[in-house]
């Protein structure tokens, strides 16, 4: 028995369209302090799951979250230049 490929998925497998353009990934690292405290703030919820919370635990994940935050609010304030077709 042979496998069918059908031909759209032969000819868009390697489209360009498939790939983030430039504005899209400035747009990524414009993002990245925000992505990387939201990891922080996940690190210090999950090490917090296995027991029950101490003070420690507790201030952790406050510290995270007012951090995540902080970038938050810094990301939302910043001017972005528009650039079309990037966004919703």
């Amino acid at each position: 028995m042979q496998d069918i490929v059908t031909v759209q998925e032969a000819v868009t497998a390697f489209a360009e369209w498939l790939e983030p353009t430039d504005a899209e990934l400035d747009a990524i690292d414009r993002e990245m302090p925000v992505i990387e405290a939201d990891i922080d703030l996940l690190d210090a919820q999950i090490i917090a799951l296995d027991r029950t919370p101490n003070e420690l635990d507790r201030r952790r994940i406050r510290r995270a979250r007012s951090v995540a935050l902080a970038l938050r609010l810094v990301l939302a304030n910043r001017v972005a230049p528009l650039v079309p077709g990037v966004g919703a």
